[in-house]
Formats: structure tokens, C-alpha cells, sequence
């Protein structure tokens, strides 16, 4: 028996004990947390009558096309505005009005048009010219010059036609006035004024007003098309990058295999070549902007930008990325220093779990998988998430040019003309005003956007976990087996697939329940504190930070613990409650091994991924950024290069992440398995350890070492 070891039971628990029937997975094993897997199953039926009616109430068109002033959208197929794309406003200058603010809507009429228009045009004079005129009814309201015929004062008082028109272009699917600076003098269609349609000059800084009114809520709208328009032009690019990335991540893991040593040795001085580089194409960036005009402005004074182009023409954009690198650099290379013993030890154990992966090849492809269940997890809390915020009805008030005691109150168009509301108001109007809603279900539309994010969360949880369970399964049947390969199953992998759905979807769902819980807790204290940030009181938001600090902490403290829990659930089938005991006593009673190896693999893993995700990232900023002589013409224009060279690295990361996490579960895995491994063996012929002979002297020598240290500083 090994020096130190207790039977008897200690602060955290009783040694694991020699067994001679243990040999790896428990194959005779019963459900587990069943309560949970009911919970689950009937949450995801109320998930789907949720989704259902979503999809019956909402409609994505109200996010999609503008809306005229009857409610029509413009541009759809298959209605009468089919070939009218655009939102028309009769009188811009009324949306310079606080009505704007208070009713998110223009107080004038609104149609759809095929085309804004091009040049300045009243209706008294248009109403003199036959082509003038033909001209001016595709700005009129539908139906116009049909029925009984109207002198122009006449039409202008039913409101039929605007008054005027002036040079417009749409923006947003929005007519907004064609505005020009020339010489710091404002000009709207190479005019500085204009005829109102009722006889007075009117000066273009009115239509400036107006269109900003306007266009209170279009200028996100418009940062989102210019995004959008520019994931159309370089999706094929970026789908591009991302392949790199997958055949850089699949080329590493592949030498890892056979290489891991040197493998890794390659990774470290990569990477301090690849922020070394960095800091150098920074320093150049900062040297070069010296002298040049403008460049000296602060980062506070320039404000936020969303053509984040204009920061890189600043000196102390360039200076900041400089000293991120540099701090950066300076702690991975004291990180290397102080643990450099310590690193060849978390070598010793990746190379074991290397060979582990090499005899179960089909964990390399297992990720895929679980990226399909993320994916349809995604997709579906996205497009339940848009038909619930489009599923309002829409609201109709009226609209008067003057004092009305009806002004703003509700109304119903198809009886409007018939109500007392316009005896009381002849010049009134029932217009569309915006989507919303006074039912009980349109008062439950909150808590269904919560439960939809909370079920994103709980199921998001579980697919994780599910590829936790099965590789940790297939990785613990690679470790418990005597002879390897030998005597591994025929089909790992896929036998503690089966073994995780039959007998622990209850676990699996117990453990992501309780972390989407605290994920939903700390999304819910991210919003509450967007809301206090206006606020002046230094209590309740020093509250809020201390707050988020802790959730944040728990989450972390929650991942960690279902982590190693999902691997006991793998091994011997317990619950989840069991497992996580089990499991957190386990690496207590081994703590000093745990701080010699569980992080220190961690952090050549993160050093994997940023190799990865750095020099693709840094191909795609040469790329984007038109410095690639070769390929100068053929990488495409765009409104924000930042958008697709975001997406790649982000989108590098999570395919990288996907590769490590095989070999970071294995790793785990195989060190619960040698902890256990040393509390049930000996080494004797009569019970003999499990692990590889290599493995056996490498760690047992590295926790002496680990001892002595410890002592020594005692």
C-alpha cells in the first residue's frame, strides 16, 4: 500500500478501494435522476407549444418591410405594394415633432413608393402640367384621380397628395430628404430653400430636422444593413477562413498525436513568435502615424465611431494594442519560467491522452456533433425569439393637424370614417402607429421571451454535456483497459453515446438545469444593470458589480464541478448529486495534483487555440484589408472591414475550442482515472495499476516533487 494512504474516512470521504472486479465503465447500471428527465421532457413540449404559438402569432415582415400608414407592408410579394419598396412621408417637417419620440411614428400620412423622388415639385404647379402631374400621383395615396374629380385645394385639404415634394433617397427603405454639405452650407437637391406647397419659402434645415426625427430608430437599422451587406459580399470568404482554421486545428491534433512533445514546444514559441510579431506591426503602425494630421486626437475626444476604420488612423489606438500585446507577452513567458517543471509534466499527460484519442479516432469527430445540436438550439431560440417580438398587433390612433380632443386616442381604420371621432375632428386620420398589444397573451410576450432564453440555456447545457459524458465514457474505457488496445469495446464512443441517452438524460439535465439557472440569474443582472448605469446612485451599482462577480464565479465553479461529475456519471452510473460529491472529494483528496497538472494543461490548451485563432486572424486582417499584393483585387469592398475578420476569429476560437475540448476531456478523464487508479492499486503483481508505465513515473514523480516543494515552504 502506498505511504499515506488512509482507509479510514477523512475530511473528504473514504479512498476508493481495491476491487477485482472493477474494470472501467459499469455496463449494469440503472436511470438516474428520472424526476429531472420528466421535468426536462415536458419543459421541451412547453418549448415547442411556445415555438408554435410564436410562429401562429408572430410575423417577421414587421422587422422586414416598413409600414404605410393602413398597416401595408412595402415590398412584399404578392401584394398590391409588391413593386413599391420604399415608405413615403407627405410631410417630413412634421416629423420633427416630439409626437415622434412619444409615438415612435411620423404624424403624416405614409405610403409605399416605387421610386423617391428626384427634384422639387408643388402640387399647385404639378396640378397645371399634364406630365408634371402624371408625374406627381405615384406620390398621391392609392387610388387617387379615380373618382370624383378635386380642384388642387381640394386635395390638399383631404390630404390625397403632399403639398410638395423634394429630392429624396431612401435610406433604410425610408424616403429621407437627399442631404448635402457643400462648403459648410446645407443643401437639399443643390437648394438652400424650398416651396412648402402653401406659398411660403421654407429653409432645407426644416428637412434636416425632420429626417433626424425620422431617423431615430433607423440609424441602428442602418449600421445593421451595412453589417448585413457586408456579410453578403464575404460570406464565401469568410466560410473560407474558418476552413483554414478547421484544417490548422485538424493538422495540429494530428501531430499532437504522433509529435506531442515537440508539438508542443512548437505551440509555446509560435505563439510568443506570433505576439512578438504583433507588438513589432504595432510599433511600425505608431511610428508611421507620427506627424500625420489628426492622428494625435484622444480616443475620448473622437467619441464612439461605428466605422471603426477611423481609429486606426490614431496614434493611441495603436499604442494601446501595443502595451495589450506587451502584457500579454510578459505573462505567458513568467507563466513559462515558473512552470516550466511543471509543463513537462502536463506533456507526459497529453501525450498519454494523445495515444487515448489516437485508439478512439472518432472523438476527433464527435464535436461536429455537438456543434449540429448547438446550431439547432441557436436556430431555434432565434426565430421563436423574432416571431414572438413581431407577434403585437397593430395599433392604429389618430392624427390631426390641430387642437383635437380625439388626437391620439385609438382607432379602428375600416370604421373610422363612420365614428364620432370625425365629428369632432373633420381633419382627423386613423393611421398605422406601431405593434403592440393589450390581450393576456400580448402581457405574457415577457415571461415567454424569458422561458425561451431560459430553455436556450437548459438544452444549450445539456448537448454539452451529452459530448462531456460520451467522450469522458469512451476515454474511461480506453484507461481501464489493461491490455491496450485490446481489450477496449469494439465501439466506445458510441457505446457511452448509449449509455449517456438510456440511463443518464435525468443527470445530464439535473446538471445543465442548475447552470442555465445561474445563467439566466446573470443575464437578468446584465440588463438590470444596462438600466442603473443612468443612474447616479454609487450603492446599488457597486451592489450590481459585486453581485455579477459572484455569479460569474459560481457559473465557473458550477462548470468545473459538472465537469468532473459527468465524468464519475461515465465511470460507475451514479446521479448527478453522487457524481459531484464523488467526484469534488476525489480531487480534494488529490489537490496537490491537481494544482501541478489541471491548469497547466489548461494553459497550453489556450495556447492551441491562440495560435489558431491568431494567425488566422492575422491572414484575414492582411486579407480584408487589401495588403496581400497577390490578392489585392479580389478580396472584396466593404462598409466595415472589422465585421468579417471579427466573425473569423470568433468563428476560429469556437472550431478550435471544438478540437481541444476532445483532448482537454481526455486529459481529464485520464487524470480522474490515475487518482482513482492510486487509491484502488498498488502496483504489485496482485494489483496492478492500470495506467501506462510512462504515465506511472512521470506523475508520481512530478507529486513528489510537488511534496518536497510543499514542505519545504512549510
Amino acid at each position: 500500500m502506498e505511504d499515506g494512504r488512509k482507509e479510514s474516512e477523512g475530511p473528504y470521504g473514504t479512498p476508493q478501494k481495491y476491487d477485482p472486479t472493477f474494470k472501467g465503465p459499469i455496463y449494469n447500471r440503472g436511470c438516474t435522476d428520472v424526476i429531472c428527465c420528466v421535468a426536462l421532457f415536458i419543459a421541451i413540449v412547453g418549448y415547442v407549444a411556445v415555438g408554435i404559438i410564436a410562429w401562429t402569432h408572430g410575423d417577421p415582415r414587421k422587422v422586414i418591410y416598413p409600414t404605410d400608414s393602413r398597416g401595408q407592408f412595402c415590398g412584399q410579394k404578392g401584394t398590391p405594394n409588391e413593386n413599391k419598396p420604399f415608405l413615403f412621408y407627405f410631410n417630413i417637417l412634421k416629423c420633427a415633432s416630439p409626437l415622434v419620440l412619444l409615438e415612435f411614428q411620423c404624424p403624416t400620412m405614409q405610403i409605399c413608393v416605387k421610386n423617391c423622388p428626384s427634384r422639387y415639385l408643388t402640387y399647385l404647379q404639378a396640378s397645371g402640367q399634364a406630365q408634371d402631374l402624371d408625374y406627381y400621383k405615384q406620390f398621391c395615396v392609392p387610388g387617387f384621380g379615380q373618382g370624383k374629380k378635386k380642384s388642387p385645394i381640394e386635395v390638399l385639404r383631404d390630404g390625397d397628395c403632399p403639398a410638395v415634394l423634394t429630392p429624396s433617397k431612401p435610406l433604410a427603405r425610408r424616403c429621407l430628404p437627399a442631404i448635402e454639405t457643400r462648403k459648410g452650407v446645407i443643401t437639399v437637391g443643390n437648394e438652400t430653400t424650398f416651396d412648402d406647397g402653401h406659398g411660403q419659402k421654407r429653409n432645407v434645415s426644416e428637412l434636416v430636422e425632420g429626417a433626424k426625427k425620422a431617423n431615430v430608430v433607423l440609424e441602428a437599422r442602418q449600421l445593421a444593413m451595412r453589417v448585413f451587406e457586408d456579410y453578403t459580399v464575404s460570406w464565401y470568404w469568410i466560410l473560407i477562413g474558418l476552413v483554414i482554421a478547421m484544417a490548422l486545428s485538424l493538422i495540429f491534433i494530428v501531430l499532437l498525436r504522433f509529435l506531442a512533445g515537440i508539438m508542443i514546444w512548437i505551440m509555446i514559441v509560435m505563439v510568443i513568435l506570433v505576439l512578438g510579431y504583433g507588438i513589432f506591426h504595432c510599433y511600425m503602425e505608431y511610428s508611421r502615424l507620427r506627424g500625420e494630421a489628426g492622428s494625435d486626437v484622444s480616443i475620448g475626444d473622437l467619441g464612439f465611431q461605428t466605422d471603426f476604420r477611423v481609429y486606426l488612423h490614431l496614434r493611441q489606438t495603436w499604442l494601446a494594442f501595443m502595451i495589450i500585446l506587451c502584457v500579454l507577452e510578459l505573462i505567458i513567458i513568467l507563466l513559462l519560467i515558473f512552470l516550466r517543471k511543471r509543463i513537462l509534466i502536463a506533456i507526459a499527460l497529453i501525450k498519454e491522452a494523445s495515444r487515448a484519442v489516437g485508439y478512439v479516432m472518432t472523438s476527433l469527430l464527435y464535436p461536429l456533433f455537438t456543434f449540429f445540436l448547438l446550431c439547432l438550439c441557436i436556430a431555434y431560440w432565434a426565430s421563436t425569439a423574432v416571431f414572438l417580438s413581431t407577434s403585437n398587433e397593430a395599433i392604429y390612433k389618430v392624427f390631426n393637424d390641430t387642437a383635437c380632443a380625439a388626437a391620439g386616442q385609438r382607432c379602428n381604420p375600416e370604421t373610422f370614417h363612420n365614428s364620432n371621432m370625425t365629428r369632432l375632428c373633420p381633419d382627423a386620420r386613423c393611421q398605422f402607429t406601431f405593434y403592440g398589444g393589450e390581450t393576456g397573451y400580448h402581457r405574457a410576450l415577457l415571461g415567454l421571451q424569458i422561458y425561451n432564453v431560459f430553455m436556450f440555456f437548459w438544452l444549450a447545457n445539456f448537448a454539452l454535456a451529452l459530448g462531456q459524458v460520451t467522450l469522458a465514457g469512451a476515454f474511461a474505457s480506453y484507461y481501464w483497459a489493461i491490455n491496450k488496445p485490446d481489450d477496449l469495446p469494439a465501439f466506445p464512443l458510441f457505446s457511452s453515446f448509449g449509455r449517456a441517452l438510456r440511463y443518464h438524460t435525468g443527470s445530464l439535465a439535473f446538471g445543465s438545469l442548475i447552470l442555465a439557472i445561474v445563467q439566466v440569474i446573470r443575464v437578468i443582472l446584465e440588463y438590470l444593470d444596462q438600466r442603473l448605469k443612468a443612474a447616479e446612485n454609487r450603492f446599488a451599482k457597486f451592489l450590481m458589480t459585486c453581485l455579477k462577480c459572484c455569479f460569474w464565479c459560481l457559473e465557473k465553479f458550477l462548470k468545473f464541478l459538472n465537469r468532473n461529475a459527468y465524468i464519475m456519471i461515465a465511470i460507475y452510473g451514479t446521479n448527478f448529486c453522487t457524481s459531484a460529491k464523488n467526484a469534488f472529494f476525489l480531487l480534494m483528496r488529490n489537490i496537490i495534483r491537481v494544482a501541478v497538472l489541471d491548469k497547466v494543461t489548461d494553459f497550453l490548451f489556450l495556447l492551441g487555440k491562440l495560435l489558431v485563432v491568431g494567425s488566422v486572424g492575422i491572414l484575414a486582417f492582411f486579407f480584408f484589408t487589401h495588403r496581400i499584393k497577390i490578392v489585392e483585387d479580389t478580396a472584396p469592398s466593404l462598409n466595415y472591414y472589422w465585421v468579417p475578420i471579427l466573425t473569423v476569429i470568433i468563428g476560429s476560437y469556437l472550431i478550435a475550442h471544438g478540437f481541444f475540448s476532445v483532448y482537454g476531456m481526455c486529459v481529464d478523464t485520464l487524470f480522474l482515472c490515475f487518482c482513482e487508479d492510486l487509491e484502488r492499486n498498488d502496483g504489485s503483481p496482485e494489483r496492478p495499476y492500470f495506467m501506462s508505465p510512462e504515465l506511472r513515473d512521470i506523475l508520481l514523480k512530478g507529486n513528489a516533487e510537488a511534496g518536497k516543494s510543499e514542505a519545504q515552504e512549510e
